[in-house]
């Protein structure tokens, strides 16, 4: 009975169709792919088995994007306070002991004496000392190993790397050929990152949705244009947390959410919410108040990574994350909806839905349905955090998948075949069934533009058993053509 929704990242190594089943009953939404740990035969297998397991399910690609990682190792090395190493920007040469090498050819022209450059997500800290053409001399500060391929972060500074490496491109093209539901792209700086992805997608007439992924301080910095830029945001705490001074996630993951439900763009948080969970049976207290937090705040979504993609326990964290979920949404409605300003005050469809939302307190409205071509209204519903479902009816099946990332929606596949009242009947049915309404409750309606493609122009409230019984008759709109807008 979650409203927020729950993304799960999946390894190829471990995807049969049982497990991702397992998965989906205890409450995933969406299955991530992370294209730096799986090849393209691993990315289809997980593609395949997830549409077998349900096409309600969304698909959500990662690429790599412009980060800088350090070259491989014959074995672990470790390192002690006061080691001194040189770092080179050389891809294609294997690290040493003394000498570690990066992907980014440029990286000792980026960086400057005295800057602290983090191995590993932070684990190991070099400052620089000295710059000598293609070589940084930098010193050890903490004890620690480092193995192959380990991220690499240099906080405060730019480092002109490219939107999308050859790589990305690649997978984005595989995403293409799947015709999956989304790519969240890593490490987006500015609103030009997000174009470059899109560029592609247009020009392959891609409809897939843009997830941008907000892990560095000049993510920070443009998050209004990013936001603009892209279907929805996820707060990717991992690197963020390297990138800028840590106190500063709290207040950083709170006002992109709130910056996303202004938008009406679905935010997801990202990044160790249940990381005990890898190897523990149970979460930490800890992390309980933190998934709680995300949804107080209004969240539209929660990430498991590794939890789920190599963790002990994957399905265990799935459901402690859909019982943490629920809990903490029904005391967020304790004392009535979740106030929600609009952020357009003339524009219909925003105070259509704010109004639905409002009817759910000053009225006892019980649930809202909502046809739907785009998604957009189902969008806007869900932006004003009601407590009570909206069951959205999708003309397209790729909608009902994007509108796994919206909070509070039940999104379905109809295609255009029955009446609008039969398809408003069985939604209502559905509904009951599940158990969110009964016959004495209230329902409301959201659709419009009576066969004119007008967009959302009408809003009815009626009593659920009326509707059964037939003593109401729904003032319903004209039937629409296939391509008309969204209702």
């Amino acid at each position: 009975m979650k409203q927020t929704k729950i993304v799960c990242s999946i390894s190829d190594r471990r995807c049969d169709v049982d497990f991702l089943r397992k998965l989906f009953f205890s409450g995933m939404n969406v299955v991530r792919m992370n294209t730096a740990h799986a090849s393209p035969e691993g990315i289809k297998e997980i593609i395949r088995n997830t549409r077998a397991v349900s096409q309600h399910l969304a698909l959500l690609i990662d690429t790599k994007g412009p980060e800088v990682r350090t070259t491989a190792v014959a074995e672990p090395i470790h390192y002690k306070v006061g080691d001194m190493v040189k770092i080179f920007g050389r891809p294609d040469v294997d690290s040493t002991k003394d000498i570690v090498n990066v992907s980014y050819p440029d990286f000792a022209r980026d960086v400057k004496v005295g800057d602290h450059v983090l191995f590993d997500d932070g684990a190991l800290d070099m400052q620089v000392i000295e710059s000598v053409g293609p070589m940084l001399v930098a010193q050890v500060q903490n004890e620690g190993d480092l193995g192959s391929h380990k991220s690499v972060n240099v906080p405060g500074e730019h480092i002109e790397l490219p939107a999308l490496t050859e790589k990305d491109k690649s997978n984005i093209l595989l995403a293409i050929e799947e015709d999956i539901d989304f790519i969240a792209h890593s490490f987006v700086r500015s609103a030009a990152d997000v174009h470059a992805v899109q560029k592609i997608l247009d020009e392959h007439n891609s409809d897939i949705k843009i997830i941008s992924k907000i892990e560095n301080q000049e993510g920070v910095d443009n998050i209004d244009e990013i936001i603009d830029a892209s279907y929805g945001i996820m707060i990717a705490r991992g690197d963020l947390g390297i990138e800028v001074p840590i106190e500063q996630i709290p207040g950083i993951q709170r006002s992109i959410i709130n910056k996303c439900i202004l938008k009406k763009k679905p935010v997801i948080v990202a990044t160790q919410m249940l990381h005990t969970m890898i190897n523990n049976p149970r979460p930490t207290r800890a992390e309980v108040t933190d998934i709680a937090n995300a949804i107080y705040s209004h969240t539209d979504a929660l990430m498991l990574s590794g939890e789920t993609a190599s963790g002990k326990y994957p399905v265990e964290a799935v459901q402690t994350m859909a019982r943490i979920a629920e809990a903490a949404e029904q005391d967020a409605h304790k004392r009535g909806h979740i106030t929600v300003p609009m952020i357009n005050q003339n524009d219909q469809r925003e105070f259509l839905s704010r109004s639905a939302i409002e009817a759910t307190e000053q009225l006892g409205v019980k649930g809202i349905i909502t046809d739907s071509e785009t998604g957009q209204t189902a969008r806007n519903l869900a932006a004003f955090r009601g407590p009570h479902p909206v069951l959205a009816i999708c003309y397209k099946d790729k909608v009902q998948r994007w509108l796994n990332l919206s909070y509070g929606v039940i999104a379905i596949y109809q295609h255009r075949q029955k009446s609008n009242e039969e398809m408003f009947t069985a939604a209502l049915r559905m509904l009951r069934q599940k158990g969110y309404i009964e016959l004495e409750d209230k329902i409301a309606y959201l659709s419009g533009s009576f066969g004119a493609g007008g967009g959302t122009s009408f809003l009815e409230i009626n009593n659920v058993g009326d509707v059964f019984a037939r003593k109401y008759r729904f003032h319903l709109p004209e039937e629409v053509d296939e391509g008309e807008e969204e209702a």
